[in-house]
């Protein structure tokens, strides 16, 4: 592993993405990102930066502070320090509407899908779409047909489905492509395949495949690092609060990965 390219540099007591700098259109930056909970500190002077159109693994061990990182994103917690910008402007504050107005949206492990309605409800919850008073079902219908043929799921039978009959798998591009379709410039996927099988995990990570090279950034939480290395193409590592390494696919192996990960550190040479 190159140090001058995985390991972070200091910059006012946070750590900085080396390798990236202005080389890459950068949709999301944090600076000095700290969060406390009383006297708790889940995070500790987080610096990172979230590239358009690649897929970044946030890895770590269980309490590293990946959850706690995803949420002030997301809007849901505040930060008690640092700074959030997005496409180059600074973003004073935000709450989780603000971000999905902005185009962050967060697929979080329960999916937030209601398995008593169909593919087309779910795909409209909240923002359903009307003509004349009453619902346009024939135009919400053709667009969630457009949107799961451009994300190439091509597993679901019907959109008339019931969400509570289709697999794992089907229901991560369910969740994924309502995000798409509310015009999402990053995807946050928490443990996108924990509890798929093998044939499933493969259609979740096409599908996070198809999300970049449709210039869509995807941050993705996953333990598993086979599939961290199948898809991603950077990693960020956090470890007790601090994100200790980040940098290009390339320059790790799975040794350092779990060096980072358990120690905070690693000699090893990708």
């Amino acid at each position: 592993m190159s140090e001058s390219e995985t390991n972070p540099r200091e910059s006012d007591g946070a750590t900085v993405d080396s390798d990236v700098g202005d080389r890459e259109p950068m949709l999301l930056r944090l600076r000095g990102v700290s969060k406390n909970f009383g006297a708790v500190q889940a995070l500790r002077h987080v610096d990172l930066d979230v590239p358009a159109g690649k897929v970044t693994a946030l890895i770590g061990d269980n309490g590293a502070g990946k959850s706690t990182l995803i949420k002030a994103i997301a809007g849901i917690w505040e930060l008690s320090s640092g700074e959030k910008w997005w496409l180059g402007n600074k973003m004073v504050s935000h709450t989780p509407k603000e971000a999905s107005d902005l185009g962050i949206a967060t697929v979080y492990q329960d999916l937030a899908l209601c398995d008593n309605l169909d593919i087309v409800s779910n795909m409209y919850l909240g923002f359903e779409k009307t003509k004349s008073g009453v619902l346009d079902e024939v135009s919400m219908e053709v667009r969630t047909k457009e949107t799961l043929r451009d994300l190439s799921v091509s597993t679901v039978q019907s959109v008339r489905q019931l969400v509570g009959s289709l697999s794992g798998g089907q229901r991560q591009a369910i969740a994924v492509a309502r995000a798409v379709m509310r015009d999402a410039k990053l995807v946050i996927m928490d443990e996108p395949t924990a509890a798929l099988g093998v044939t499933q995990t493969a259609q979740v990570l096409d599908l996070i495949r198809t999300l970049a090279s449709k210039g869509i950034a995807v941050l993705v939480i996953s333990h598993n690092l086979n599939d961290v290395f199948a898809v991603a193409d950077r990693i960020a590592v956090m470890y007790l609060g601090t994100l200790v390494s980040s940098g290009p696919i390339e320059s790790y192996d799975m040794s350092s990965a779990v060096d980072l990960i358990t120690t905070g550190t690693s000699t090893r040479a990708a």
